[in-house]
């Protein structure tokens, strides 16, 4: 009696079950493409903007990051090796030691060195001058990161905007039978343009004040070095 009463449970419940199960697989899914779509021209020309600018931000956020790690190796010895030419006369083994290192260090070491003879002030110059000059090499698209990070979102919001005045507008248009489904949908797509702006210029925020920590420790291992070489030319006068 009991396991018939049990196989009568089961039995009257299963349309209930079924019906559950096609409430459940009937619930709507959209994919970004669709949100993207559905908001229209607009929409979709503001989402590959998006796109189009955080394939440039991590570009150039993967570029300079190993551009200003390759810049920021220096050898330990490289200064040592300056010096004691410098102090026993071989001008031209220190200019081809510079030669041989790509580092910015070397190559302001290897102007002041062909300076060698003229005022400590004319050398001074020339090491600072080639300093900034390699300063400006690494810090190539720097300032098209930062605008990155500050417009993305702006053209995200843009993208909200438009959206939201494409909801208003089907309102208006709808008179009194406004629906739900299609305002929603219309929200949806004025949101995710938010969302994509915020991180594309998250992304960008975070890149561009890496690479510039980076950028001040080189500046500071330039500083260093210009003072290091500048005290060797005083030695050979003491």
């Amino acid at each position: 009696m009991l396991s018939n009463f049990l196989l009568q449970i089961n039995v009257a419940g299963t349309p209930a079950l079924n019906e559950v199960e096609n409430v459940v697989s009937e619930e709507k899914t959209l994919t970004i493409w669709q949100l993207v779509s559905s908001g229209g021209v607009g929409g979709a020309i503001i989402m590959i903007a998006l796109l189009i600018l955080s394939i440039l931000a991590v570009y150039i956020i993967v570029e300079r990051y190993l551009s200003i790690k390759k810049a920021s190796k220096e050898d330990a010895n490289f200064m040592n090796q300056i010096k004691d030419f410098i102090l026993d006369g071989k001008i031209d083994a220190a200019q081809s030691l510079c030669k041989s290192n790509s580092s910015p260090v070397a190559k302001m070491i290897e102007k002041g060195i062909s300076r060698i003879g003229k005022p400590l002030s004319d050398i001074g110059t020339a090491v600072e001058n080639t300093a900034k000059l390699e300063l400006n090499k690494l810090e190539k698209n720097l300032s098209t990161l930062a605008t990155i990070s500050g417009a993305a979102p702006m053209i995200g919001f843009l993208g909200t905007v438009i959206g939201m005045i494409m909801v208003f507008h089907k309102m208006a248009s709808a008179g009194g039978n406004i629906d739900v489904e299609m305002l929603s949908e219309g929200i949806y797509t004025a949101m995710v343009t938010t969302v994509a702006g915020l991180i594309v210029g998250i992304v960008a925020y975070i890149g561009y004040n890496l690479l510039v920590a980076k950028m001040e420790k080189i500046v500071f291992i330039m500083e260093a070095r210009t003072t290091e070489f500048l005290d060797i030319l005083h030695e050979p006068a003491v």
